[in-house]
This record gives C-alpha cells, sequence and structure tokens, in this order.
C-alpha cells in the first residue's frame, strides 16, 4: 500500500549542472573543490559522511563519521575505535564506501577504495588535538559492545577523569584511531530536474583517473 505522505515527498534540483568540462582531471582535487564550496555554503555538517563496511557474512552496514582530512591529497582520512563493529570489519575486509551528501547544493559524493590504518604519530596528534572531555570518552567506551545502562558509561567515564587527574593531553588508547582509504572509484552527483541528474564517475587506472558519464 502506498503512503502519500512519503510517495509524493519530493523536490526538484535545478540549482546546478555538472558537465564533463567543468572538473578537474583529478578526482580527489575536484572533490577538494567541492567540499571548500561546501563549507563556504556554511552548509550543516558539511565533513559528515556514511561510512559502508561489510562483515564476515556479507552483511553490509552504514554509519555516520566525519572525514578530518585529505592527506597527501590521495586519501580520505577518518577516526574511530579499532575494536567497534566497523573496526572488525575493516580488519577482516579492508574495503569501504563513504558517501558525502549536501541536499543545500543539491549534491552527492560516492568514494570507494581501500582502507588502511593511518600512522600512529598522526592518530595521536589528532586524539590530543580532540576536547580533553572527547579524549576521557575514547577511553571511557567500549564501543559497539553490549552495556547494561547508561549509567555503566557514566561510571567509566568518571573512573577514566579520576584515573588520568589533571593530565592534559590523554595519552592515545592502543584501541582508538586513523583510517585512511585511498579511492580507486569517485562518483560526483549533481541533481537536475526530472531525476535527470548528472552523474560523472572517475575511476583509477594506474596513476591515471578515468572519466566517464553515468545515467541518472
Amino acid at each position: 500500500m502506498i503512503d502519500p505522505q512519503l510517495a509524493d515527498l519530493r523536490k526538484t534540483y535545478a540549482q546546478r549542472t555538472l558537465a564533463e568540462a567543468d572538473v578537474l582531471p583529478d578526482a580527489v582535487q575536484q572533490f577538494r573543490v567541492w567540499l571548500d564550496e561546501a563549507l563556504a555554503a556554511q552548509l550543516d555538517e558539511p565533513t559528515a559522511l556514511t561510512l559502508s563496511t561489510v562483515g564476515p557474512n556479507g552483511q553490509p552496514s552504514s554509519r555516520v563519521v566525519l572525514l578530518k582530512g585529505l592527506p597527501e591529497e590521495c586519501s580520505f582520512l577518518f577516526y574511530t575505535n579499532y575494536e567497534s563493529r566497523k573496526g572488525q570489519e575493516l580488519a577482516e575486509a579492508p574495503l569501504a564506501a563513504l558517501n558525502f551528501f549536501w541536499p543545500g547544493l543539491e549534491r552527492q559524493v560516492r568514494v570507494e577504495g581501500r582502507v588502511e590504518k593511518a600512522p600512529e604519530a598522526m592518530s595521536t596528534e589528532y586524539f590530543q588535538s580532540r576536547p580533553r572531555s572527547s579524549q576521557i570518552g575514547a577511553w571511557a567506551s567500549p564501543q559497539s559492545q553490549v552495556i547494561a545502562n547508561r549509567e555503566v558509561l557514566e561510571t567509566r567515564e568518571a573512573e577514566v577523569a579520576d584515573q588520568f587527574g589533571a593530565q592534559n593531553p590523554l595519552p592515545r588508547p592502543e584501541h582508538w584511531g586513523g583510517y585512511l582509504l585511498r579511492p580507486h572509484r569517485i562518483e560526483f552527483w549533481q541533481g537536475r530536474p526530472s531525476r535527470l541528474h548528472d552523474r560523472i564517475v572517475y575511476e583509477l587506472t594506474g596513476t591515471t583517473w578515468q572519466r566517464s558519464r553515468l545515467a541518472p
């Protein structure tokens, strides 16, 4: 049965176009252009992305994390708990997909690639730049594990705060750090009227990005 409240929700995308002549030869540099435009537009959470991984049984899972850099202009950097579900899945299958959606610009970007842990020094530098409360939270939370109630977290948070006293910054936990996704496929999507959206995909062949237009 059709739910009209959902079925009738639609928006006409007509802000911009996307042509082959509009994009740079390098996919990551083109992403940087779009990211800078999202930042300049002061969109809510412009660095938020959906990260998708796959478990050992083939079941995909997705969650939202934040982009924290484009090191060397060739990789996408994010941070998390290595013992979380995503960390365990990436250890088993180090491939992932990222999706950025910027509705204010009627754009999305899809990224696919291989994932590796970031250098320890990079992870430590970022960890110790975070607010102290976030550092404590990273120590306190057994991310993705079942816990009895909220009080378990609050108790653990208090214990960690007491353990480290006034120390600031805290040492980085071994179970927490960064990942670098090195892309081999990046698609740029620009909304257009009548759902005839513009889609340009880059695929990496050796060290060269090859561009193609996809049907919407």
